[in-house]
């Protein structure tokens, strides 16, 4: 059950090391946006709209929260969508289990496949994605997708578990090969660094890789932050900082997210009563962090915002 903290500084916020203190604010606390998501995920912060965007992913729907009236719309059904970003013009890119493809949506409202399968494979499952300020658009492509009805269809891989990228003029091309089941991606702020979840590691890890100079592939990712027993990482974003939000569970005490410096030392935790699959920065000055937290909505202002990219 969800209860909200009636007094400041809020118990859900642990502080784990001196460094997370600069980064949060003690008279701001952990609140409930919405429930009733079957399995939350993706959320994307759409500031010209002043609203947020999120998977739900079993429903088959996208969800939109309107900060204004606190409304809680569907956007769009179809596709069994996973993470969204937007791009560089402000569209929205998303990751589609059931059509096994990258989609953007234009102005219009109608959809352009922007990948959906390599060298004449289809693609697996395309979990999470993000735009790079060159315009291209990265994304992982474990199997979760295809191993059960209940987030997509069951299919057979065809493809091994890549990160991909997809340049301006449409060409896809593998930019991380060998990672085992990829999940969660994000760069860091200057996009030098590669940040990824390997879902499939045991114990699962977050791995970190250095951009090529041609800004193309991001090879040889090495390990960065080992989740231990029973961690579980899933998606994430920087700060402009660089210290890295994600997502995380299972447990009770686990829960929520976690917060990491960029040297990779644990310095906080946010306490959520439910697994949190995803997040995002927005609000006026991206100080507003959105976590998609299993059946909810969660959000929380902080006193660092977001890397300004979405």
């Amino acid at each position: 059950m969800w209860h909200p903290s009636e007094t400041y500084p809020d118990p859900a916020i642990e502080v784990l090391d001196p460094r997370f203190e600069a980064l949060i604010l003690h008279h701001a606390a952990v609140e409930r946006l919405y429930h009733g998501s079957r399995w939350a995920e993706g959320p994307v912060w759409f500031g010209d709209q002043n609203a947020l965007v999120w998977s739900d992913i079993p429903n088959d729907r996208l969800l939109r929260w309107d900060e204004a009236s606190g409304a809680v719309t569907t956007l769009r059904t179809g596709g069994f969508t996973n993470g969204n970003t937007r791009d560089r013009q402000g569209r929205l890119v998303s990751c589609q289990h059931q059509r096994r493809a990258v989609t953007r949506t234009e102005w219009d409202g109608t959809l352009t496949v922007l990948a959906d399968s390599f060298q004449g494979k289809r693609l697996n499952s395309p979990n999470d994605v993000v735009a790079k300020s060159d315009g291209s658009i990265w994304f992982t492509d474990p199997v979760f997708g295809i191993s059960a009805d209940y987030e997509g269809g069951v299919a057979e891989p065809e493809l091994p578990t890549n990160v991909y990228r997809i340049d301006p003029g449409g060409t896809l091309t593998v930019a991380v090969e060998g990672v085992n089941q990829p999940n969660g991606l994000c760069f860091s702020p200057d996009e030098s660094l590669l940040y990824i979840v390997e879902s499939g590691a045991r114990p699962k890890r977050i791995l970190v890789a250095e951009v090529s100079a041609d800004g193309r592939s991001a090879p040889d990712p090495r390990p960065h932050i080992d989740a231990g027993a029973g961690g579980n990482p899933d998606g994430f974003r920087v700060d402009v900082q660089g210290n890295l939000w994600a997502g995380w569970g299972t447990g009770a005490d686990r829960n929520g997210v976690r917060i990491f410096a960029p040297d990779g030392s644990a310095i906080g935790h946010i306490h959520l009563p439910e697994r949190c699959a995803n997040l995002c920065f927005g609000g006026r000055a991206r100080t507003r962090l959105f976590m998609a937290a299993s059946q909810s909505l969660y959000a929380l202002y902080v006193k660092v915002p977001g890397a300004p990219y979405f």
